[in-house]
């Protein structure tokens, strides 16, 4: 499809509109931080889930569902407060690549953040930069694995700065710091600004920032994911992370378009 810069910010804004709306919620991962209230129990399920957000959408829902439960639906409680025998509660969870080995890990490792280094809020906050969040990833990683770990877990928690386009940090980011009036995106990261976001880049998303000439890049890289940021902080400097919605709805719900 042909658009002039006009006429597709105009078609974009639109398919925001259209996309970003409550009913999103119903078939999408946020619906699992959507089950709290408390700041740290939005973080804190909202960062496992998003962690295992990848596959079939089904099992994704599934597994993050299972895991609150057995979190006793108070995660941020278990994490501050667990013991040793509480971890056992843990063994047999598998997501795809994600087992119960990495998942004790990320408890001791959430238990580290909250108790020594003031939340995940404050880490992102202490290491972003003037117009990007993706050093405060690199940052929060290098934290998140201060604790002694087996290598393998590692791969749970991507860098940007080893060319990773970390899609499921970025749609964290985007739950936790979006100012968002249709109530998906929760905001409660008040000090951080929108406009620092980036768009979480995946296959939907891509191939439809291509075809629209927001993206040259054939990979979905940090590369690709700062020639795409460019592109949408032109179309909106102050959210550009909302046109995530109309990416990924074309791409997903309207397959026939693109």
């Amino acid at each position: 499809m042909k658009f002039s810069k006009a006429e597709l910010k105009e078609f974009l804004d639109q398919k925001v509109i259209q996309y970003n709306t409550p009913e999103f919620i119903d078939s999408d991962p946020v619906q699992i931080p959507h089950l709290f209230q408390k700041k740290e129990d939005i973080e804190i399920s909202g960062f496992l889930t998003a962690t295992i957000a990848w596959g079939n959408r089904k099992s994704i829902l599934n597994n993050a569902e299972k895991l609150m439960n057995i979190m006793d639906r108070s995660p941020y409680d278990f994490i501050m407060n667990h013991e040793e025998t509480d971890l056992k509660n843990l063994d047999g969870f598998v997501h795809r690549t994600f087992n119960s080995v990495d998942l004790q890990y990320f408890v001791r490792a959430l238990q580290n953040i909250y108790q020594n280094h003031g939340g995940m809020e404050s880490i992102f906050l202490d290491h972003s930069e003037r117009d990007s969040l993706q050093p405060a990833i690199h940052h929060f990683k290098s934290i998140f694995f201060e604790l002694p770990h087996q290598p393998r877990t590692e791969k749970h928690v991507s860098d940007p700065l080893k060319n990773s386009a970390a899609k499921r940090l970025n749609m964290f980011l985007r739950w936790m710091v979006r100012q968002d009036q249709a109530g998906v995106d929760f905001g409660i990261w008040k000090n951080i600004s929108p406009a620092l976001l980036s768009c979480p880049l995946d296959v939907h998303s891509g191939n439809v920032a291509r075809k629209l000439g927001l993206l040259k890049r054939k990979m979905n890289d940090a590369k690709a994911l700062a020639q795409l940021d460019a592109n949408l902080r032109k179309m909106d400097p102050s959210d550009p992370v909302k046109y995530d919605f109309a990416l990924f709805g074309l791409g997903v719900f309207e397959k026939g378009l693109f």
